[in-house]
């Protein structure tokens, strides 16, 4: 008869530890440099507040400019190589990183070309717009002077996704760090001692993240294991690859760089257009001056889903790549666990200290009562978002953005959007308006996100991985009827039956009973496979 063992439907105690642990110690450095990253970004507007009024406003339009058009696409598109990386690194197919590594920096060079050009182009598109002349030519200036940053951003993103998808989190923690150590003088002696100004600002941002680029290739080319390699030749790829082969590796990864792009954009997205629909509103000096507030309070409390949101995509497409569906589906619920209980510390300190908080960034009487009546709905919109953004990471390490992306679409623009207009100009509530409309948006991102998370079949997911980054793939179903269906919907023939007990295909048994020994720890195409010939 056939042998059949199933697999612990509950995690032990221990196990869970076990991944918080882990969790925890890749989740870490990725707060402390996302933190970090929030100083630099600080330091910017700092120094060019301390340059004039005309320089700030200048500043924060191309800053917002270059966000929306520039580092926000290629944030997205880098991220498609995240399930592919943390997958191959699961499956140890090293090659498939490598590849994976280069394919991504070539393909946000090319999409840096074009958005440069728009840099260059954005005086004239601006006046069009009936812009200040004053504030866009010196938003114009920045621009201009940051096109080298996104070739830096081209080399920056995939090199962090490729360490975090290892695990390294720690080397690119520090490496991260000393570049923003140096960011200080070098911003200070470009702006001030050599009176650059504007341009010296720009200029001082893209030796940061080229600086940071050299500590990291320093430390890859330094630690990295005979057997990885880093680059392979173009003629290595183009002798063992046929063209059609090229081109169906170059599309899977444009189908998971292309949903990721959308699913960060479409989010980021939103927040400008709330801020430019806060300057219709009634009393738009205190609307964008309290939104200016919000969006900074939502940068910084969007650290720590940030890092649990790269954790969990790392662990799930690590343990997915290995085989290990139900490890994966474990690191998903442990970082759902951390991510609710990091949003009550946020709905906490934004009701507790909102007073405090507000003194930190105005003293203008009106700003400061606008902004302590929405930091408390701010804080609620956190109890969703939190859970929601680690929920993306699971869907990215499974390999899944276009999902991600078009919850992202139905959440923020056909709900968030209309209820935020409809309460901030129909029912004349202002800007409080839009913090409803952005919780509307949360709630349906966050439910509809865990429907989809709740309904995934791990076992498939992770044969998935395999057949998306491996070499074989091996249909581990107990039950035969199951086996059978997800054969024909992955269009392998019926004929073929399994006798092995490991994990390659035998032909030659005219009937078969599938079952199946299974273990946590073991990958489900290491598994054992018995057969039940007619005769027995």
């Amino acid at each position: 008869m056939v042998a059949a063992e199933q697999t612990q439907k509950y995690p032990t105690m221990p196990e869970v530890m076990e991944e918080l642990k882990r969790t925890a110690d890749m989740g870490f450095p990725i707060v402390a440099m996302s933190l970090v990253g929030y100083l630099k970004n600080m330091i910017l507007v700092v120094c060019m507040g301390r340059l004039g009024s005309l320089e700030l406003a200048g500043g924060a339009l191309a800053i917002g400019f270059t966000n929306i058009t520039g580092y926000s696409v290629l944030s997205g598109l880098a991220m498609g190589m995240e399930p592919l990386c943390s997958q191959a690194f699961g499956s140890r197919n090293l090659s498939v990183v490598s590849l994976t590594l280069q394919r991504t920096i070539l393909m946000l060079l090319i999409t840096s070309v074009p958005i440069g050009l728009l840099w260059i182009n954005l005086e004239a598109l601006m006046l069009r717009l009936h812009q200040n002349p004053d504030i866009t030519r010196v938003a114009s200036l920045y621009c201009r002077f940051a096109i080298p940053d996104l070739f830096a951003n081209s080399l920056l993103h995939p090199l962090r996704i490729y360490l975090r998808s290892k695990g390294t989190t720690w080397p690119l923690m520090w490496c991260t760090l000393l570049a923003i150590l140096l960011h200080l003088p070098i911003t200070i002696f470009l702006a001030f001692s050599l009176c650059l100004g504007v341009p010296g600002i720009a200029i001082s941002t893209f030796v940061t993240n080229f600086n940071t680029v050299f500590f990291l290739l320093g430390y890859i080319f330094y630690t990295r294991a005979p057997e990885e390699p880093l680059c392979i030749p173009l003629s290595s790829q183009q002798h063992s690859s046929t063209a059609s082969s090229l081109g169906e590796e170059w599309g899977m990864l444009l189908r998971l760089a292309i949903p990721s792009c959308l699913a960060v954009c479409l989010e980021w997205w939103w927040y400008e257009f709330m801020t430019i629909l806060a300057g219709y509103l009634s009393k738009p000096r205190i609307a964008l001056a309290t939104s200016a507030i919000v969006i900074q309070t939502t940068a910084l409390m969007y650290t720590l889903p940030t890092a649990l949101s790269a954790s969990v995509s790392t662990r799930v497409g690590n343990e997915l790549g290995a085989g290990r569906p139900g490890r994966a589906r474990l690191a998903t619920v442990v970082s759902i666990g951390l991510a609710l209980v990091t949003s009550i510390l946020g709905l906490l300190l934004t009701t507790l200290w909102k007073e405090t908080w507000g003194r930190v960034f105005t003293q203008d009487s009106d700003v400061l009562q606008l902004t302590m009546t929405v930091l408390p709905i701010i804080g609620v919109c956190e109890l969703a978002n939190c859970p929601q953004t680690t929920s993306c990471g699971v869907l990215r390490g499974s390999a899944r953005p276009g999902v991600g992306a078009g919850i992202n679409f139905y959440s923020f623009y056909l709900v968030g959007t209309p209820v935020a207009i409809v309460l901030a100009f129909v029912w004349k509530l202002g800007f409080v308006g839009f913090c409803y409309g952005l919780l509307a948006a949360q709630i349906a991102c966050l439910v509809s996100i865990l429907i989809v998370i709740y309904r995934t079949d791990w076992e498939r997911e992770s044969l998935k991985a395999k057949d998306l980054v491996g070499r074989s793939t091996v249909y581990a179903h107990a039950d035969r009827a199951e086996a059978l269906k997800f054969a024909r919907r992955s269009r392998v023939s019926q004929r073929k039956r399994y006798r092995k007990v490991d994990a390659d295909f035998v032909e030659g048994t005219t009937h078969a009973a599938y079952g199946s020994k299974r273990t946590v720890d073991t990958p489900i195409w290491e598994r054992q496979y018995f057969i039940q010939d007619p005769a027995t």
